[in-house]
C-alpha cells in the first residue's frame, strides 16, 4: 500500500486543526481568512475558492485520519458553519444512516413516453438531441 501525500486541503485543515486541539476540547472556531496564513506557513499554494475547502470536507471526502482519531469514542468531528466567513469543527455524536432491513423496496414501472425511449441512445445530450429533431 503507497503512503500517499496529503492534498493542500487536507494540510490545511490538518494544521487549523492542531493550531486549536488541546485534549478535551468539543469545540474549534476558525476563520476561512486563516487559510492563506497557514499556506503561506506549509508553503503550499492557496486554492482559489477557499469555500471548496471546507465543502470538499463537508460534503465529499471524509476528514483526515490525524482529527478523527481525536474524537471520543462513539463520536466524530463535523465542521458546521458559524457566521460570515467563520466556522467550527464540532464534536458530534456519530450517525449511522442505514436502510432498515424490515422495510420492502418498492420498484417504479419505467414510465419514459415510446417515443422518448425509442430515440433516445442512453445519454441526455443525446435524448434532447433526437427530441428536438422530433419535436
Amino acid at each position: 500500500m503507497e503512503n500517499k501525500e496529503p492534498n493542500r486541503y487536507t494540510k490545511i485543515l490538518e494544521a487549523i486543526f492542531a493550531k486549536y486541539f488541546k485534549k478535551g476540547v468539543t469545540e474549534i472556531e476558525f476563520k476561512r481568512t486563516e487559510f492563506s496564513q497557514v499556506a503561506d506557513e506549509l508553503g503550499i499554494t492557496l486554492p482559489k475558492n477557499l469555500g471548496d475547502v471546507l465543502y470538499s470536507f463537508r460534503y465529499r471526502t471524509l476528514l483526515p485520519k490525524s482529527i478523527t482519531s481525536k474524537a471520543p469514542k462513539d463520536y466524530e468531528w463535523i465542521i458546521r458553519p458559524s457566521g460570515k466567513g467563520k466556522y467550527k469543527l464540532v464534536i458530534a455524536k456519530q450517525s449511522n444512516i442505514a436502510p432498515s432491513s424490515i422495510l420492502a423496496e418498492t420498484k417504479i414501472p419505467d414510465s419514459t413516453p415510446g417515443v422518448i425511449a425509442k430515440y433516445s441512445m442512453n445519454d441526455e445530450q443525446s435524448l434532447w438531441q433526437n427530441f428536438a429533431t422530433i419535436g
